[in-house]
């Protein structure tokens, strides 16, 4: 029997309870107009986002601290099951960086979406910490802005 390594122990899990109906926030979660809208940390602003939405596809963020730090992060579409699963790699593009992979998982509850995001390996609780204050803020924005969206259509 093979131990689990150290890095697949150091995993971040963020659940949420989103207002708005599952199809609303699987699409801004998959296109990249929305994505532009509310992907980042507070006060972050995203000058670049593509993605090849599609099972093999890649994607490609760039993402703007207030200071005008540039952030750049790339991946690969790996399993896309609308509206409720999507599963892609995560890495920065910076040196020693990491590929992570990321699972999303969107299920119809009371009131709207509970949104199930996980990501691992980290290479460090630090930096499993340091995505989950982004991430958690990335959370927030995506929040606000479903919950706006929904009202608009």
């Amino acid at each position: 029997m093979n131990a689990p390594s150290l890095k697949e122990e150091i995993a971040l899990t963020i659940t949420r309870v989103l207002a708005a109906p599952r199809d609303i926030v699987f699409k801004v979660w998959t296109t990249p107009e929305h994505l532009a809208r509310w992907w980042g940390p507070k006060d972050f602003t995203v000058p670049s986002m593509t993605a090849d939405f599609r099972e093999g596809g890649a994607w490609r963020s760039c993402i703007r601290s207030a200071e005008g730090q540039d952030y750049w992060a790339q991946g690969t579409y790996r399993e896309i099951v609308p509206p409720s699963r999507l599963v892609f790699t995560f890495t920065w593009e910076e040196e020693d960086a990491i590929d992570t992979l990321i699972t999303v998982t969107f299920e119809e509850v009371a009131g709207g979406t509970r949104l199930t995001f996980q990501q691992a390996p980290f290479a460090t609780v630090e930096s499993r910490d340091s995505h989950a204050e982004g991430w958690g803020e990335c959370m927030d924005r995506l929040d606000a802005y479903v919950v706006a969206w929904k009202e608009a259509v």
